[in-house]
């Protein structure tokens, strides 16, 4: 789910964990509970109405309620927002097809449970996920946390990622997920479009980078499923074990280049708190988290990798921060219509800017090399 924090849980109180935090959904995020209930009842013989309905709050993407019984079960819905919506944006079905495709790989993904793609029972397509119970985490700093344990938790996170890398989505019933090959390419094509149908002032970073980038894609192709939004705040940890239970948010999942997945992990080490939940300028070393060369020595490590030449790192890092930028546009452009859903749309989305700017500037240092 581009720049979204709603999840797919949420987490018990941990060093550095958030918690829930719902409200009742209104307005255009209503549900019709009676008619949900009757629809689910009838597909999950375990639910026991009546159905309880509460929206998570936070993120921007797709809206994110936790569905709870009269017998204490829960669950959780996802579903497109309501309202105009960009052509491909907001693919819960893919969301729902991919992580039914990891269930029993190594890559930890929650239990789904149904997709609705009739938009008469709530007024969009929808899925039921299994409620996971553990820890969020929503800065990468971990504040609170021991640095051993911080250690321990970023490895877990590269475990996670490598583990997805290493997939052959042939095998998982992926083959057809996307377009091989020329994912970065068509990448930047997506992303051009979409920032110019979401643009709502001159951004004049985007245009540079939108020139640059199609002319210096590194020579070279490889495949994978890639998440597209892979990042600490979009995985459930363990309750106590530094473990992923669960990776969420494959809205923007596809077969795509894997080092151009793994970049935008890495964004963490290149940007800073007020930028993105970013963690640069901090003393890494002190708070016993791994540098970004080490955390990259590790991936390459557990995906067989040799290296990433230094050339091609730096233009997947400069690709990503234009490929977010785009996403926050979006974002901002829903806000101002009025169908985000997040009261905090407009301040992510104002960061569109900062994060093209950013981008630039690491495509200068690129030229300076």
């Amino acid at each position: 789910m581009g720049a979204d924090a709603s999840k797919g849980a949420r987490p018990t109180s941990g060093a550095g964990g958030g918690s829930a935090r719902l409200r009742e959904a209104g307005g255009s995020l209503a549900l019709d509970t009676a008619r949900l209930g009757e629809y689910l009842a009838a597909r999950l013989p375990e639910l026991r109405l009546p159905l309880q309905v509460s929206l998570f709050e936070g993120g921007q993407s797709n809206p994110t309620y936790l569905l709870g019984d009269a017998g204490g079960r829960r669950w959780v819905l996802r579903r497109k927002p309501p309202g105009r919506l960009l052509p491909s944006a907001h693919a819960v079905d893919r969301e729902y097809r991919v992580m039914s495709a990891l269930a029993g790989s190594e890559v930890p993904v929650p239990r789904m449970r149904l997709l609705c793609t009739d938009e008469s029972v709530i007024g969009t397509m929808f899925y039921v996920m299994d409620w996971v119970e553990g820890r969020i985490f929503f800065d990468p700093r971990l504040p609170g946390a021991r640095p051993g344990a911080r250690a321990e938790l970023f490895d877990a996170m590269n475990r996670s990622i490598a583990a997805l890398h290493r997939v052959d989505p042939a095998a998982v019933g992926l083959g057809d997920y996307g377009k091989p090959g020329r994912y970065v390419v068509r990448q930047i094509e997506r992303w051009s479009q979409q920032y110019r149908a979401s643009q709502t002032e001159p951004l004049e970073a985007m245009e540079h980078l939108m020139q640059w980038l199609p002319e210096h894609v590194p020579e070279g192709d490889e495949v994978a499923v890639v998440h597209g939004d892979f990042r600490m705040d979009n995985l459930i940890f363990h309750p106590v074990e530094p473990r992923v239970l669960a990776v969420l948010d494959w809205e923007l999942s596809t077969l795509g280049h894997p080092l151009a997945d793994f970049a935008y992990h890495c964004m963490a080490w290149r940007l800073g708190p007020g930028q993105f939940r970013g963690m640069a300028g901090e003393d890494l070393a002190a708070l016993g988290i791994p540098s970004e060369a080490e955390y990259v020595a590790a991936y390459c490590a557990r995906t067989g990798r040799a290296r990433v030449g230094p050339e091609d790192w730096e233009f997947f890092l400069a690709f990503n921060m234009f490929r977010l930028a785009a996403i926050l546009q979006g974002v901002l452009a829903r806000a101002l219509q009025g169908n985000a859903a997040s009261a905090q749309a407009l301040e992510a989305g104002s960061r569109a800017r900062p994060l093209a700017e950013a981008a630039w500037a690491q495509v200068q240092r690129i030229g300076a090399r």
